[in-house]
């Protein structure tokens, strides 16, 4: 059975960055699995993914607009930081969960910091980043 919209897609994946270090990947035994067309995955891997077949590997190569997409100047925000005098210790490089005043869960990374004010990045950490895939089908269930 082919890859297509409304099936189950089981898969082992390696992702790398630009400079080809591996960043995540799907653990041995535990493939990922995901229903296409239900928009669950990087509109781009899954595009390339159509038509796959069980046993079948295949290199995609993700430009930006089809993954996390491209970065936003305007979620790169300075506040202050007394906002974050709750616990956790800042370091700039640093990815963060928190919670706005409306309690809506955000991530963010730290990107700078003085003793006023924290700039934190709104961006997923791919935005803007040409991602690399390594798939390999493992199955597909109606």
């Amino acid at each position: 059975m082919k890859v297509g919209p409304f099936k189950t897609v089981v898969f082992h994946y390696q992702l790398f960055n630009e400079e080809g270090e591996l960043i995540d990947s799907s653990s041995e035994g535990h493939p990922f699995s995901f229903v296409f067309g239900e928009g669950s995955i990087i509109p781009g891997l899954e595009r390339e993914m159509e038509g796959m077949e069980p046993g079948e590997n295949k290199e995609i190569v993700v430009k930006p607009e089809d993954g996390y997409g491209l970065r936003n100047p305007n979620l790169v925000q300075q506040v202050p930081r007394e906002l974050f005098s709750g616990g956790a210790e800042l370091e700039v490089g640093m990815s963060y969960t928190g919670r706005t005043e409306a309690g809506n869960v955000v991530n963010f990374t730290v990107t700078n910091m003085d003793e006023e004010s924290v700039e934190i990045d709104l961006n997923h950490p791919l935005a803007g980043k040409t991602l690399r895939f390594n798939v390999t089908i493992e199955d597909v269930l109606d």
